[in-house]
């Protein structure tokens, strides 16, 4: 593979990046009416069926070692736990807690990538993440009211948290697999397993919502709104995820995440209206930064390697 192409899977994670924050735009539409464990499921079934779909042309079926069957389904653990906290959380808590605490999920990457993989934590990449988590708080503090950090409940703090550790746990633990087989098979079988776990927490939660099942919004919107949950942020998104996972480590892919909210203020300003804060600029600006100087350790690297290949 030629080193342009080998750059351009790299940065994979950064359009993942870019379709989760989307999801703050269609979560203004609809989703304040469905569940958000019910949710969860439903965007597993949508991106399992997507996944699955694009697997079967290919010969990614047969591939699989019986041995890495228990790894898929601790992927798909990680997945359901991720999901669950993350909505919970999400819809327990301020939109300034959310933001601010979900960007911690690079952060917990690195440290397990270290931890687990035995993978290096540079100054080059620690100041590269410090600068990307500064422009990113920047962001957050333009569009909400940071005062009101503390506002949500205790509980939605700690599941948002737990979010943070749970898809840095996926990530680190993918590292393998997406390395043995591919970031496909990777992202297929994990979200494939997640499906039943996740089915079982949407059918307790819908026993003790009011109408059930019955209550589920069923229009135009709503079900375009969870199609791009499906195929778009969890379908596409986990796929690219992995994708950079096949070139770069855990630590580095993981500074793309702060994009998320950079791209969701600036959809939010484009399709709803919204006012950018005078932070947005400066930001975005140090975001990008990060993100370069975390992207350009690893090039260095990579051609360090090759001269001694």
């Amino acid at each position: 593979m030629t080193d342009i192409r080998r750059y351009v899977f790299a940065l994979a994670p950064l359009a993942a990046a870019a379709l989760w924050g989307g999801m703050y735009v269609v979560s203004k539409w609809s989703f304040g009416a469905i569940p958000p464990l019910t949710l969860g499921f439903l965007r597993v079934v949508v991106g399992s069926a997507v996944l699955l779909g694009v697997l079967g042309l290919g010969d990614g079926r047969s591939t699989v070692d019986r041995a890495d069957w228990p790894t898929f389904v601790a992927l798909g653990v990680w997945v359901t736990l991720t999901n669950a906290t993350q909505f919970v959380g999400t819809e327990l808590t301020t939109a300034s807690e959310a933001s601010l605490l979900t960007v911690l999920t690079p952060v917990a990457t690195v440290f397990l990538g270290a931890v687990a993989l035995g993978e290096r934590v540079t100054p080059a990449k620690t100041a590269g993440i410090a600068t990307a988590l500064a422009g990113t708080v920047a962001i957050v503090a333009g569009q909400y009211d940071l005062a009101a950090v503390g506002a949500g409940s205790l509980l939605g703090v700690v599941l948002l948290l737990a979010a943070s550790v749970t898809w840095a746990a996926y990530t680190v633990q993918g590292v393998r697999v997406v390395r043995r087989y591919s970031a496909l098979t990777a992202a297929t079988y994990a979200t494939v397993a997640s499906v039943p776990m996740l089915g079982a927490l949407s059918a307790v939660e819908l026993a003790g919502t009011p109408g059930g099942l019955a209550s589920l919004p069923t229009d135009t919107t709503s079900v375009l709104a969870v199609l791009y949950l499906g195929v778009g942020a969890t379908a596409t998104a986990w796929y690219l995820w992995y994708k950079g996972l096949e070139y770069v480590p855990a630590g580095t892919i993981s500074v793309f995440f702060f994009a998320q909210p950079v791209v969701g203020a600036a959809l939010g300003a484009a399709l709803l209206g919204e006012t950018l804060g005078p932070g947005f600029a400066i930001g975005g600006a140090l975001m990008a930064l990060g993100i370069w100087v975390v992207s350009r350790e690893r090039a260095e690297e990579s051609e360090e390697e090759s001269a001694t290949a």
